[in-house]
């Protein structure tokens, strides 16, 4: 069965476009939005199998670290198969983890069945799914993947008291049966997922060409045989595409994004994780407590669309990277002063502060990182960028569990938390320092010819390419 490919010069900003962004809209909710209320069990399964803090942390880190670490995974199933299979293979793998995990005995069957299979399934379809509305947008990028990214906070609105509300009716047993049912509506999110070639896609394998014309036939890659998102590379070429695939790997600004990605995620998850448990140590009830997830949820929705629109703003869209590390650093800021908030009127300010900049900033870290490494290589960077999360995602809550044992309070582990993201905005503040003092140097040249020139920007890399090339792309 072929698959059929919509050709485009540039991207539509619109059209079927829309519908990509609410078919990635529900794949947050489903993926995201879903492990953040995973959270909510975590005192049941705690009550349930009678272990400690630290060991009951372990399946929320293992999920997201299965998601992050298997999103190279997910970005090479949508480049050379289908986005579109990918997501709904997806969506099949986590609705059986889920499911699975109702019949769960103990906290190691946990571990594998919600944490490894449901992540592994949600790495297939989030990275493929949010790089498809960056070859679909440009002028409103940053618009479209606030809405997109927005399932995040909205998913967690809703489900955060409905999941507490299945708990109480059906036992956690019942309230995941019927998650894994919602889940498997990832599949109909991959039937939106219409492939789309840009020229983009093909810019810098034409250009190959061009630069070494004395090459042999034999070691001349076709450019129509190795754009990223072509998924029609032969075996010939395969080592070739994937070279180019990640060539952006060597590019200094995205190796301190990467660097920064590494502190953001450490900081960003136990907030999550052990908001409702805190919340109940302080003498919140549960309804109550599940109200804070969903404050954040809703606040993290305005932060989504708020900043994308902002950040799409004529003064605002060439300081973008400027907006991203200041919304970091000012969750880093909200989560040092939660250990002094000690009643549900006080975690209400926090649950709208941290909930607003959260959403502020993962909105804008898709557009960012597509700034850094074009579009053509955005779905194999962010799973890579992805990828990095894994480990922090996978030892933050199980340490700031052990903090808490230690301890016996959350005060080291929300400070931690803290301090973690403000060095991530400190990092990007420092190399956005060092680059404005490269180009304070004179710029380069560019040599002219009489032949007319077009030219494409891939993130930091400018390419120059004839007329002929340009024929020959086509």
């Amino acid at each position: 069965m072929t698959k059929k490919t919509i050709p485009h010069t540039a991207p539509p900003d619109g059209g079927w476009g829309w519908m990509i962004v609410v078919g990635c809209f529900l794949v947050t909710v489903c993926t995201r939005a879903v492990t953040r209320c995973i959270s909510i069990f975590f005192v049941e399964f705690q009550v349930y199998f009678g272990q400690d803090y630290s060991r009951t942390a372990w399946i929320h880190s293992i999920v997201d670290c299965s998601t992050m670490l298997c999103a190279p995974l997910g970005s090479y199933v949508s480049n050379h198969v289908s986005c579109q299979m990918g997501i709904m293979l997806g969506g099949l793998l986590a609705s059986t983890g889920l499911i699975l995990s109702s019949f769960a005995t103990s906290l190691e069957y946990l571990y594998l069945t919600l944490g490894v299979l449901t992540g592994l399934g949600f790495a297939l379809c989030y990275s493929p799914a949010i790089a498809m509305v960056g070859k679909y947008f440009d002028k409103r990028k940053a618009l479209a993947y606030g809405i997109a990214m927005s399932g995040s906070g909205i998913g967690t609105f809703i489900l955060a008291p409905v999941v507490q509300l299945l708990i109480e009716q059906f036992s956690w047993r019942g309230a995941l049966l019927i998650l894994g049912g919602f889940v498997a509506n990832l599949c109909v999110c991959g039937a939106l997922m219409r492939p789309i070639n840009i020229k983009e896609d093909f810019a810098h394998y034409s250009l190959k060409q061009e630069h070494n014309p004395n090459e042999s036939n034999q070691s001349i890659i076709p450019s129509s045989k190795c754009s990223p998102l072509g998924q029609d590379c032969t075996h010939k070429s395969l080592c070739y595409c994937s070279q180019k695939e990640y060539n952006f790997l060597l590019k200094s600004n995205f190796i301190v994004l990467a660097i920064s990605f590494l502190f953001l995620a450490y900081g960003c998850s136990p907030p999550f994780v052990y908001l409702v448990p805190y919340a109940l140590s302080v003498g919140v009830n549960h309804q109550q407590a599940a109200f804070l997830m969903s404050i954040l949820g809703v606040v993290d929705i305005v932060g989504n669309i708020t900043f994308g629109w902002l950040t799409d703003r004529r003064f605002l869209k060439k300081h973008r990277y400027t907006c991203y590390l200041i919304a970091v650093a000012l969750d880093g800021l909200s989560c040092l002063f939660l250990p002094i908030l000690r009643c549900f009127e006080l975690l209400v300010p926090f649950s709208v502060t941290f909930g607003y900049f959260d959403g502020a900033y993962v909105a804008l870290i898709p557009v960012v990182t597509g700034d850094v490494v074009g579009t053509s290589n955005l779905s194999s960077a962010l799973g890579v960028v992805f990828f990095l999360h894994a480990i922090p995602y996978l030892v933050s809550p199980p340490i700031s569990g052990w903090l808490v044992d230690t301890t016996g309070n959350y005060t080291a582990a929300f400070l931690l938390s803290g301090f973690s993201m403000i060095f991530c905005a400190l990092l990007l503040a420092f190399a956005k320092l060092v680059k404005s003092l490269k180009h304070k140097q004179p710029a380069r040249t560019v040599p002219t010819s009489d032949t007319k020139q077009e030219i494409w920007t891939n993130g930091d890399v400018t390419c120059a390419a004839t007329d002929e090339c340009n024929h020959k792309e086509v």
